[in-house]
Order: structure tokens, then sequence, then C-alpha cells
């Protein structure tokens, strides 16, 4: 192991070259570049919501209609991540849907292929998201881009949430081993909380022709966030429960989870 504290950039290269498919060489895979790398992970989302975001808003300059635009902005994370977050979410509704103990869940969230509790939920979370940005763009395109933003970042924070101490790895290896455990919980929620006043003032900033509007629409991004992160806290629960702890998939079931609950939230505001 090595004992060396981890430079900066060595969290930041671990943010990026495990969390997306961008060409960002991992040069230190441990620990103490885990837990660098965690704290960093909403940085990830804060990329990858923009660029998803700026490819909606992109055709809805060029004329294409809210669920065009929808559909582009969902395909654009699913791309950058190689579907790892999606992948992971299938695996985990398998697991928790097959009736098994831990050890046979974890089996068959280790397989290859897709079970129908993964395709349904896949299928799900998919069309609900769809379905938000669409509404979301239809209002304008600053709703559907920044919205996307704020899921993209949320899901990105229940990521270090769920690598706090006291979560235990469901197995010895894999992702889920190397990073279970590794975020101090001081550091979490300052995570948490510098993410919710972020999506807060991006909100605000949104709105700034009407003070009434701009304090209603931080105050809808920063429950956006905190939402997201209660519906991931839920399902880390349950995974604790029947896992034993955290793996790879959970974590991209977590992601998944709090994007689409965010996204909910927007929608609601």
């Amino acid at each position: 192991m090595n004992d060396t504290p981890p430079r900066p950039t060595d969290g930041l290269r671990f943010a990026f070259g495990t969390l997306t498919v961008l060409p960002v060489p991992v040069r230190r895979w441990d620990r103490a570049a885990a837990r660098a790398g965690l704290q960093w992970a909403p940085v990830v989302g804060v990329v990858v919501g923009a660029a998803a975001g700026a490819v909606g808003a992109a055709l809805l300059g060029l004329g294409a209609g809210a669920l065009t635009a929808a559909v582009a902005t969902v395909a654009v994370p699913a791309v950058l991540t190689r579907g790892l977050h999606l992948d992971g979410l299938a695996d985990v509704a398998d697991g928790l849907g097959s009736g098994r103990d831990a050890e046979g869940a974890l089996a068959v969230m280790k397989r290859s292929d897709i079970g129908p509790f993964g395709v349904v939920t896949l299928l799900l979370v998919l069309l609900g998201q769809v379905a938000v940005l669409a509404e979301l763009y239809a209002r304008s395109w600053s709703s559907g881009a920044w919205g996307y933003v704020v899921a993209a970042t949320a899901a990105r924070a229940a990521l270090t949430l769920a690598a706090r101490r006291g979560v235990p790895g469901a197995r010895p290896e894999g992702l889920g081993a190397v990073v279970a455990g590794t975020v101090p919980r001081a550091r979490a929620a300052l995570v948490v909380a510098a993410v919710a006043s972020l999506a807060a003032g991006g909100g605000a900033l949104g709105d700034l022709g009407d003070g009434g509007a701009a304090l209603g629409a931080a105050a809808w991004c920063a429950a956006a966030v905190l939402v997201g992160l209660a519906a991931a806290e839920l399902l880390l629960r349950r995974c604790r429960r029947r896992l034993g702890g955290v793996t790879g998939d959970v974590f991209g079931a977590l992601a998944e989870c709090a994007a689409t609950a965010a996204l909910l939230t927007l929608a609601l505001g």
C-alpha cells in the first residue's frame, strides 16, 4: 500500500478516470487516492451534467423539440460513463429482486446478463428522467440544462456519502472494497452542504429578474439535491441490509436513484 498522502491531482484523476470514459489515467489505485477521489466526485457530476445540458440546449436552439432534447441529454452521460451507473442500477435491481440471501444476491449481480428486474427498472428510470427533462425543457432551455447539472451533481454527491466511514464493502475485492468507508463523515457532510449551496446559487442566478422567483428557484434546487441524496440513502440502507455493504454496482444504482429523485423534485417546482 502507498502511504504517501495523495496529491490533489491524484484525487481528480481517480474521480474522472474511474467515473467517466475521459482519457484521464489513474496513477494511484489505493484507499488514500479513493478517499480524495470520492470527495471530488461532484465535480465529475458538474462536468458530465454541463455536457449533457449543453447538448440538450443546443438541440433546442436548432429547432428540436423538448422531448428530443431530453432524450439527447440522458444519452450523453450514458456515453460519458459507458453506461457504468445504468449497468449498476440494473444489477442491483436483479440482486435485490432475486429474493436470495446476500451471497446469492451478490452472485446474481456479478453475472453479465440483465434479468427482468433490471430491465424493468432501467426502463422506468430512463423514461422517468426523459419525461421530467422534457417538461423542464418545455419551460426553457435553461431550466432543462441547469436541472440536469443539478441532478448529475447530486448523483455524484451520493457516491461521496456512500463512501463515508462506517459503510462497509460487501465484497473483499472490486471498486466497492477500494472506496468503502474512505471518506470521513465530516468531509462527506461538507460536500453535501457545498453541492446544495452551489445548486441553490445557480438556481437563483437563473431568476435574477425577480427576487421572489430567484429565492424560489434557489430553494427548489437545494431541495432537489437533498431529496436526491435522501432517496439514495434509503437505497443504500436497503443494500446494506440485504447485501452487507456496498459494491461498484451499488454505487452506480445510488447515482441513478439520486439523479432521478432530484429531477422529479425540480419538476414539481
